[in-house]
């Protein structure tokens, strides 16, 4: 294992490493800190959330900008606020001595407060593409005179719809910069978007695997009507719990943060429509662990830096391999052990298989906790309790009437009443609902001719990953009427073909589609085919996703979005 002394740094930046108290590059790290140090090359780097990146690319960084020169040397483009404000501090702190000015820009802030930082100088700039380019619409960024430009998660930004808006940036910024882009992923578009605009890109994977050794993947086979109960029984099982759970939608994301307050979980909510003000405390009682519990959509959860996560959930199945390798990539950090769990129901099976498939994951079958296995994890918790209370607390001053007490009453029975009036709450089985059981048609073993439960490499019918391993999104799989039927493919497993009455003479087109379906939908909803004409268009979303929009937009006849009518 190489030492950071070892890649070519400065003792100036040595010096800032070790008082981060970094030992030891990670592999990302030690693969491109030499490269960007030692040569001009374009840079394409593969490594996944939470190995790093953000000093693989700011060291070197930090290294090879003139501060002396005037204006904006270089550029990081990231996905969302909280990465911005995330890899900005960062920065900051590996700086060390080194005098740049690095700022972030995103929307949400003043434009005024960025605007005078931009005057006075910046080196570095992180910003998200949106207000990039609103700062150079204005011409209050000037990226002529850029040095390098960094895109980091570029698969989220191409999930997140932001492709177009990077290419302009690119195409009105220096011809002669250094390009380089980091993904978890590298789905054709990215690929695409390399060799479009990096020149002869040298490319970096780590060895590891995509997803973690730390993290302990399993998975519970639950009907849709049962997330939620399995969800609580889960919670209740663990003596310490501190999770994000990922749900699809923003109306799904606040309903179930509702209900777990309503059963007295310590949790909240996050999503796209919360103002930033807002977001920023919720992040804030989160990390202080004042709620240990945070139900979020894919994009809200982005940036979120939080290395002690013991669980990440699934409450939704994530939409693609990508997605499934982000969010789980959240737990397992640091060098601590995590466990992400996975809710499916029967007809998602062959998704899950797909997943595990395109990501090499094993993710074992886990049966749900039973209210019998619930009561008595309590009792060992509550034992335990007692356990530390009487041999910590001070409590002499009630020791005379505890043995008036118990000459007066029998103990065992004291002890019982006291047990119930402290914790028989947590003892109520009236708190639990009957799960339904699963049968076993619904079996992997019934599906795939044989496949077993914890491991899906004899299950023929999941869909192929294309030669070289890059991931297929599901998303983009078509599948005939009879292998709907075959495959017991319910309705909502299916798509909806959407009337949106505006068009090409409206100003409409795809990018403000996509926009107006996740503004009601949530940014992971998978959109189909999207068909624009003059003056009236075609979407096709997943049917779940369709009803959500619909009931939005009120569903009147005369509305802006309506159900297609059959051909």
């Amino acid at each position: 294992m190489k030492q950071f002394s070892d890649l070519g740094l400065s003792d100036r930046t040595l010096k800032a490493i070790t008082q981060k108290g970094f030992e030891e590059p990670t592999q990302i790290q030690e693969l491109t800190i030499p490269a960007m140090l030692s040569g001009n090359d374009d840079i394409v780097a593969q490594a996944q959330t939470g190995t790093g990146k953000t000093a693989a690319f700011g060291l070197p960084l930090i290294e090879l900008i003139d501060g002396a020169k005037t204006g904006t040397k270089a550029l990081v483009i990231a996905p969302t606020r909280e990465l911005v404000v995330q890899i900005c501090e960062e920065l900051n702190s590996l700086k060390g001595e080194n005098p740049l000015k690095i700022a972030p820009i995103y929307g949400g802030q003043s434009y005024d407060r960025q605007i005078f930082q931009l005057k006075r100088g910046i080196d570095i700039v992180v910003g998200t593409p949106g207000r990039i380019l609103d700062h150079v619409h204005k011409e209050t960024l000037d990226l002529s005179q850029i040095t390098s430009l960094v895109m980091d998660e570029a698969d989220e930004m191409l999930n997140m719809g932001f492709i177009d808006d990077i290419e302009e940036i690119i195409s009105v910024s220096n011809p002669d910069k250094r390009m380089l882009l980091f993904s978890a992923t590298m789905p054709p578009r990215i690929r695409e978007l390399a060799q479009k605009y990096l020149k002869n890109p040298i490319t970096l994977k780590t060895k590891t695997q995509l997803t973690t050794n730390l993290t302990d993947q399993i998975y519970f086979e639950v009907f849709e009507r049962d997330r939620f109960e399995a969800l609580c029984r889960i919670i209740d099982m663990e003596d310490d719990f501190y999770a994000i759970i990922f749900c699809r939608t923003k109306i799904e994301t606040d309903e179930i943060a509702s209900h777990l307050i309503d059963r007295g979980y310590s949790a909240d909510a996050l999503h796209g429509d919360i103002s930033q003000f807002l977001r920023e405390r919720i992040l804030t009682k989160f990390r202080k662990k004042a709620i240990n519990v945070l139900v979020a959509t894919d994009v809200a959860a982005r940036g979120i830096d939080v290395s002690d996560l013991t669980h990440v959930i699934n409450y939704s199945l994530p939409q693609n391999p990508e997605a499934y390798v982000h969010r789980i990539g959240r737990t397992g950090r640091a060098g601590q052990k995590g466990t992400a769990i996975t809710f499916v129901t029967p007809s998602e099976f062959r998704k899950l298989g797909f997943l595990q498939r395109a990501t090499k994951a094993d993710i074992k079958k886990r049966e749900v906790p039973t209210v019998a296995q619930i009561l008595a994890e309590q009792k060992r918790k509550i034992s335990k309790e007692i356990q530390l209370l009487s041999d910590d607390a001070e409590a002499e001053e009630f020791e005379e009437w505890a043995k008036e007490l118990l000459v007066n009453y029998n103990a065992e029975k004291l002890v019982s009443v006291l047990i119930s009036a402290a914790y028989g709450d947590k003892f109520d089985t009236e708190n639990y609902a009957e799960l339904t059981p699963v049968k076993p048609k619904s079996s992997p073993e019934r599906r795939g001719g044989g496949a077993k439960a914890d491991g899906f490499d004899k299950y023929s019918k999941f869909p192929k990953r294309k030669d070289g391993g890059e991931f297929e999104d599901w998303k983009n799989k078509r599948f005939d009427k009879k292998s709907m039927r075959d495959t017991r493919f319910v309705e909502q497993e299916g798509t909806t073909r959407l009337f949106i009455a505006k068009g090409k003479n409206d100003g409409f087109n795809k990018k403000k589609a996509i926009s107006m379906i996740t503004d009601v939908a949530g940014r992971g909803v998978s959109i189909g085919t999207i068909t624009i004409h003059d003056s009236f268009s075609f979407v096709n979303v997943p049917f779940a996703a369709a009803e959500v929009i619909l009931r939005s937009f009120n569903g009147s006849k005369d509305t802006l979005v309506k159900r297609a009518k059959e051909k």
